[in-house]
């Protein structure tokens, strides 16, 4: 008898091959992209949201793929949460894309214009960076928020999201894409990443001259990763070590109110205030301001005068002031003034997010001046950090280097800029 033909064995992943045959591709298409008007950008991405709706039960059949799959694996339930959708999700993701199609189109908007004395007229304007490349984990709503500020700022995207959720992320990108086509949107203008082969990881963060920004979007090992390996620029942030200072001349019922919304609102996200410091002129806050926590069931990290009001205060270790705990965890400490609190939050924090809650407009000013984070805040919640919270529709993350875009990451921030300069013949001599 013939014998079987042996199954040949798969080629191994190209990852490089693959990453730039995806960066050619997007290069073309955000040449296309960068003049599409402002109208039909806004018309594609509500035509996007559309065909999201349409999709619903495409993809609420592929996330339940990944929830099987997540939970063979022994997935958190947490996690678990964060990857799953339902209608209302969707129609939330579908709502997002709304909110970005109705922002203002940042490409070509004038920063700047002057006359020189030999009548050159210059201009400096909002320009597209070019191909963006987005590397994210688990969210799958992430793949139409990243793609939809792409393209409403004129750049084309290249989406790596997690393999835990690649199924969901197929059917949001096969939908989002055939709305945006319907407008003139390329169909390279946002590709995803169809394998979770984490060697495309490093291909895209290799990838000069394909790709012009990485943003990553996750924990802090993949953001680790990204800085410490990539050879194009990353907008990122690594920790969320933000603080709340409670000045002397702060109103006690402020203090506890946003406080209490700054650590346990939401305690896993990146603006979470993760310490609390209080100055010896508010000494009789940190009582108040401790118990409020305590009941609350967040556990307390202090110094000795934070643990002396409150039996059940833990001491805090040099450790715990450099920490995110991202949980009911939260750090306090009693400072000399405000100069002691901005040299605590410039030692020790991560240059995120941080806040002073006060009356004194001369404590507030000097707060603001002194804290070089990407988001210095007076009398409001640390939580406020957020894209959307600044009206930008949706973010694609934080950012927390000095050049190019600080703090949240929206269409604007996607763009750079380019000066255009209108002459009657002039020549130089």
């Amino acid at each position: 008898m013939r014998e079987a033909t042996k199954a040949l064995p798969a080629e191994p992943l190209d990852a490089t091959a693959l990453v730039a045959d995806m960066g050619r591709r997007a290069r073309a298409a955000a040449a296309i992209l960068a003049q599409l008007s402002p109208e039909a950008k806004t018309a594609a991405l509500n035509a996007a949201a559309a065909a999201i709706r349409a999709a619903t039960p495409a993809i609420l059949a592929a996330n339940a793929i990944d929830l099987e799959q997540g939970r063979a694996r022994g997935m958190k339930a947490a996690f678990l949460d964060r990857l799953a959708l339902d209608a209302g999700r969707i129609e939330g993701i579908a709502k997002g894309l709304e909110v970005v199609a109705a922002l203002p189109d940042p490409v070509g908007t004038v920063i700047a214009q002057w006359d020189r004395p030999n009548g050159l007229h210059i201009q400096r304007v909002r320009a597209p960076i070019g191909v963006i490349g987005i590397i994210y984990e688990s969210r799958p709503n992430v793949t139409a928020d990243a793609g939809a500020l792409c393209v409403r700022s004129g750049n084309a995207a290249i989406l790596r999201g997690g393999s835990e959720a690649l199924a969901s992320s197929r059917a949001i990108h096969a939908a989002m894409v055939q709305g945006l086509a319907a407008h003139g949107v390329p169909l390279d203008a946002v590709q995803l990443v169809e394998t979770g082969d984490r060697a495309v990881v490093g291909a895209m963060l290799a990838a000069q001259g394909l790709i012009d920004v990485i943003v990553p979007r996750g924990g802090k090992s993949l953001v680790a990763r990204v800085q410490t390996e990539a050879r194009v620029p990353v907008l990122a942030h690594l920790d969320g070590n933000c603080h709340t200072y409670v000045d002397g001349a702060a109103d006690l019922a402020m203090a506890l109110s946003v406080v209490r919304n700054a650590k346990l609102r939401r305690t896993g996200i990146c603006g979470a205030t993760e310490t609390v410091l209080v100055a010896k002129a508010a000494q009789a806050f940190l009582a108040p301001i401790a118990t409020m926590l305590l009941d609350a069931g967040c556990e307390v990290r202090g110094d000795a005068a934070t643990q002396a009001v409150d039996a059940r205060v833990k001491p805090a270790t040099d450790a715990d002031w450099d920490t995110e705990y991202e949980d009911a965890i939260v750090a306090m400490k009693l400072v000399d003034d405000v100069d002691a609190a901005i040299a605590h939050v410039e030692r020790h924090g991560s240059h995120h997010t941080d806040a002073i809650i006060t009356q004194d407009p001369v404590a507030a000013e000097k707060f603001l001046a002194g804290v070089d984070s990407a988001i210095v805040m007076v009398n409001a919640s640390t939580q406020f950090a957020d894209g959307g919270e600044f009206g930008f529709g949706a973010e694609i993350g934080i950012a927390t280097g000095r050049l190019h875009a600080r703090g949240p990451v929206g269409a604007e921030q996607l763009t750079t800029m380019k000066y255009l300069v209108r002459g009657t013949g002039q020549i130089r001599p």
